[in-house]
């Protein structure tokens, strides 16, 4: 099998700050909700923190050689908020400016695009002591960030993502309780949905105002709601609506699904205004997926769905989430049937195994090769079924602190020994090289899956 892919099509790899910096409190670096959080017992896995990570603050040329070897066209980073404003408003942190600043420009060196996230989870935690994004004066919070940042690196940058996964914030972080801030309140995670979109829309209206011509758009997690059973159907679609249908429609349509609107309005009052507000503000649709999820009806009020675990016969990745590319060239498919077919970049795709190195030093990773070239197939097929797929970023370009994981799971591209932060490029890593550099999709070797 050989695919080609579209002559400009954007090959690249994506991270985030708070995964792979490090140096948490260096040069006049302010705390996170992430800083705190990881210091709370029992939060994260073998109580790992990401002070050091992968050290990228101070490794950063070692690392843009590496995308350079790789053959990356693109390189999706994410700015740290409370590293450019400590205290979340006021004074700027020149120093911390100045890093991403480097950064971005070893990065045009080697002809690599920067596709820049202003908000990937890390706020600072001042912020977060006056409501965080729970609170409505968080969008004006982010206007003033953003335009602080827009304005000193507009001359390098021409990709800018606002949030990273409005779902993953307001559920894990505030719902759940699983990541930062850690709240369990269904009152704030609705609060918190709504306004981060606001602000994106804000952040949208911003960067616009500053660089008309700048390509915006907010990167959504998306994951299909499949029925466990036949019967269970309608709670499927009950759960598309609000896992999906609650970040999408507002910003296509411009309001909420009807299940939605109603739980809206239990939990946070009047909002119709606010969906009205956030329609239209993308030139791009920024795609994270990674799995399905099936759901069976169960009786909670407002809800009518309980999520259930993969089929024990379904192949799963180290994080436990089933590998399914069928759903994912269905996903592409309806985001052109239902959404108007956007532009899309999918800004995240990728698989955790339990990498170890050879004895020869190299990293066989054979299960992710699959999992690319099987999803990369289907996309492909999205593209000529007329999709407006215009560029794809495995997550991701190294392994990581992965939040609640820690440095469990390995999701890179790069391999990574934490305890002497030598890289080495896994097998899939030259694998994907080749991708990179041709343009062509071959089709992975066959292997036993244990």
């Amino acid at each position: 099998m050989h695919l080609q892919f579209p002559p400009r099509f954007l090959w690249g790899a994506a991270t985030a700050a708070y995964q792979i910096e490090g140096a948490w409190n260096a040069d006049g670096k302010g705390p996170s909700i992430w800083d705190e959080f990881v210091r709370r017992p029992g939060r994260i896995a073998s109580g790992d923190r990401g002070d050091v990570a992968c050290d990228h603050y101070h490794r950063y040329p070692e690392d843009v050689a590496l995308m350079g070897d790789l053959g990356l066209s693109a390189y999706r980073l994410s700015i740290s908020w409370p590293r450019v404003i400590p205290e979340g408003t006021g004074r700027v942190n020149r120093t911390g400016l100045d890093f991403y600043r480097r950064l971005i420009d070893t990065l045009l060196e080697r002809g690599i695009t920067p596709v820049v996230t202003l908000f990937h989870w890390d706020l600072p935690a001042r912020l977060q002591r006056r409501g965080g994004f729970a609170a409505r004066e968080i969008v004006d919070d982010f206007r003033a960030y953003t335009d602080t940042v827009v304005r000193a690196l507009r001359d390098r940058v021409r990709h800018w993502i606002t949030i990273n996964e409005p779902f993953s914030y307001s559920v894990l972080g505030h719902l759940t309780g699983e990541q930062a801030p850690g709240r369990r309140n269904p009152w704030l995670g609705f609060r918190v949905a709504r306004n981060t979109m606001l602000a994106h829309s804000e952040a949208y209206r911003t960067i616009k105002s500053i660089d008309p011509e700048a390509q915006v758009g907010v990167s959504q997690l998306l994951i299909p709601a499949v029925p466990a059973r036949p019967e269970d159907v309608t709670a499927a679609e009950r759960a598309d609506r609000l896992i999906n249908g609650l970040f999408m429609d507002p910003l296509f349509h411009g309001a909420y699904p009807d299940t939605v609107r109603r739980l809206l309005h239990f939990f946070i009052g009047r909002h119709s205004a606010d969906a009205r507000s956030v329609q239209g503000t993308y030139d791009f649709l920024g795609l994270n997926h990674y799995f399905p999820v099936r759901v069976r009806r169960a009786p909670i009020p407002g809800f009518g769905f309980l999520p259930v675990g993969a089929l024990r016969e379904q192949e799963q990745t180290a994080m436990g989430w089933p590998i399914a590319p069928d759903a994912f060239e269905r996903l592409l498919a309806r985001i052109r049937v239902e959404y108007g077919n956007p532009p899309v970049y999918v800004t995240e795709n990728g698989a955790a195994f339990p990498d170890r190195p050879a004895p020869d030093g190299s990293v066989p990773d054979p299960r992710r090769i699959r999992f690319l070239s099987d999803y990369l197939e289907r996309l492909h097929r999205a593209i000529g079924a007329g999709s407006d797929i215009r560029g794809y970023f495995v997550w991701s370009l190294m392994d990581n602190f992965e939040w609640a994981y820690g440095f469990e799971k390995r999701f890179g591209l790069v391999y990574v020994d934490y305890r002497t932060q030598r890289r080495t490029i896994k097998a899939s890593g030259h694998w994907y090289a080749r991708l990179c550099r041709t343009g062509r999709l071959e089709a992975a070797a066959p292997i036993d899956i244990e």
